[in-house]
């Protein structure tokens, strides 16, 4: 996990907000990249040490992440019923997931 005084960034990635890291690893939804390919993510507030920046100033930021492997989430099962009939029927699913690792938060420009 992060220290009080460590460079993090909130990202948004499929939907959902995590709290980032240098080094860290995550696992979010299925990107659409190749295993050891680079991309970057979407940066909601980015704390430096020295402060934090909001939306409007960590639109600057540049979170870069490698896609580590693609991978399956845990079987879910479904199972519907309708009372008073003999209506049954189970369902299972599986989530296409991705893992990233965070290799680097920059902020470009300086605090107003």
């Amino acid at each position: 996990m992060t220290k009080s005084n460590d460079t993090y960034a909130v990202v948004r990635c499929g939907g959902q907000q995590y709290k980032v890291s240098a080094g860290d690893t995550i696992v979010v939804d299925r990107v659409d990249a190749e295993e050891g390919k680079s991309i970057t993510l979407d940066a909601l507030a980015v704390n430096d040490g020295k402060g934090i920046y909001d939306a409007d100033a960590a639109k600057h930021a540049k979170v870069k992440a490698t896609v580590s492997e693609h991978l399956l989430g845990e079987k879910i099962k479904v199972f519907t019923y309708k009372p008073k009939s003999t209506f049954k029927k189970t369902k299972g699913h599986r989530s296409r997931l991705t893992k990233l690792t965070i290799d680097s938060i920059t902020l470009k420009g300086t605090r107003e």
